[in-house]
């Protein structure tokens, strides 16, 4: 029986390790991922979970991860508080019968040792099956026809200078508003999308599936504002993090949901649809963000610059710079360090090998973007 088992055991895993092998040699042809995956099989995967969970309120996909959590501490009490099985006493002589039994244990012990290898091979299969291929498309600056190159100390002081007008121009245009309930933020991101769609066909967003996370208050001490899962095809926002950051949070969460994958693309697109919105909320959370990434570059070269840009801030945008010190200070954690350390290797073995400093790689974008139009 046990046998039986075990050569099932083995032609599963036999079968799974072919699948990832396929999409692991799919993947590496940008070409076809992104003609044929990107904007084919993914836009139909991502738009049916959008139907099938778009229109509930929660998030299926954070209840998903709890029962997993719940699973997994489960087996690992079970796993800890175990009997060893008792072992055959044969004397100085084996037996036919402790043969019998040494053979059965390595084989208990093949079959569990496959179990988690098994595991392993179905997450890799279904994550990428169901989004995780967009890593491996050309991009979005191949849909815009946009040429990206290397950027300059001249480029970084100027287009410092350009968010830093633009963040204070933005500031002072909702400082008599009053910041919007989470179903209101949502519709005006989905109102920014339908804009941005008449410009941009493939930015198109129907339906809409974009939701306040019910693990926010775990997301404060992780350090994350917002995250897509590619489970449920559903967009989470943190809404505990200070409210200027939702909107351009809530942008970048649904570009990963119309498959661009890679974080600086994500803030790309994000960047396209709320520049062009007439809301001026998403201006300012765009720009305040632009300007933050921007202006972190220009200080890994020239620091001085940098601080007198920071400078330049009105006392309304400083203030709200304060704010999001302290929100930080104050949910600084000894388990954001480690969270940290695994979402630096998931990005670096996804393509961006600059790990959390991928998100930054959107200044290149808007550099580029500024010289092709002459405008931010």
């Amino acid at each position: 029986m046990i046998n039986m088992k075990l050569k099932k055991s083995q032609l599963f895993s036999l079968i799974i390790v072919v699948f990832a092998l396929f999409i692991h040699l799919y993947s590496n042809n940008v070409t076809r991922v992104e003609n044929q995956y990107a904007t084919g099989i993914y836009a139909v995967f991502s738009r049916f979970f959008r139907y099938l969970f778009g229109w509930i309120p929660f998030s299926i996909g954070d209840i998903l991860y709890a029962f997993i959590i719940l699973w997994l501490l489960c087996k690992l009490v079970k796993l800890i508080t175990k009997s060893p099985s008792p072992t055959l006493k044969t004397g100085s002589v084996d037996s036919k019968e402790a043969k019998i039994s040494k053979l059965i244990t390595m084989q208990i012990f093949v079959h569990n040792l496959l179990k988690p290898v098994q595991i392993f091979l179905i997450l890799y299969i279904v994550f990428n099956a169901l989004w995780g291929i967009n890593y491996n498309r050309i991009g979005l600056a191949h849909q815009l026809h946009l040429q990206i190159e290397e950027y300059n100390l001249t480029d970084l002081k100027m287009i410092n200078s350009l968010l830093v007008k633009k963040t204070n121009e933005a500031k002072l245009a909702i400082e008599n508003i009053t910041y919007p309930s989470n179903s209101q933020l949502f519709s005006k991101v989905k109102a920014a999308y339908q804009h941005a769609e008449i410009v941009y066909p493939f930015l198109k967003y129907t339906p809409v599936s974009l939701k306040p996370s019910l693990w926010s208050w775990v997301g404060n001490y992780m350090g994350f504002t917002g995250y897509y899962n590619p489970f449920t095809g559903e967009a989470q926002v943190n809404t505990l993090v200070p409210k200027f950051l939702q909107p351009f949070t809530s942008c970048h969460e649904v570009a990963h949901q119309l498959g661009f994958a890679k974080e600086m693309e994500a803030n790309a697109a994000a960047y396209l649809v709320a520049s062009i919105s007439k809301d001026t909320l998403l201006h300012y959370s765009l720009y305040l963000d632009m300007f933050m990434y921007s202006n972190r570059n220009l200080f890994e070269i020239d620091s001085i610059s940098a601080k007198e840009f920071r400078k330049q801030l009105n006392p309304q945008v400083k203030a709200d710079l304060i704010e999001w010190k302290i929100f930080n200070k104050k949910y600084k954690s000894s388990i954001e360090p480690f969270f940290r350390w695994v979402y630096e290797i998931y990005l670096e073995q996804n393509k961006q090998p600059e790990g959390i400093l991928s998100y930054d790689e959107v200044t290149g974008f808007i550099i580029a973007w500024y010289k092709k139009y002459g405008k931010i």
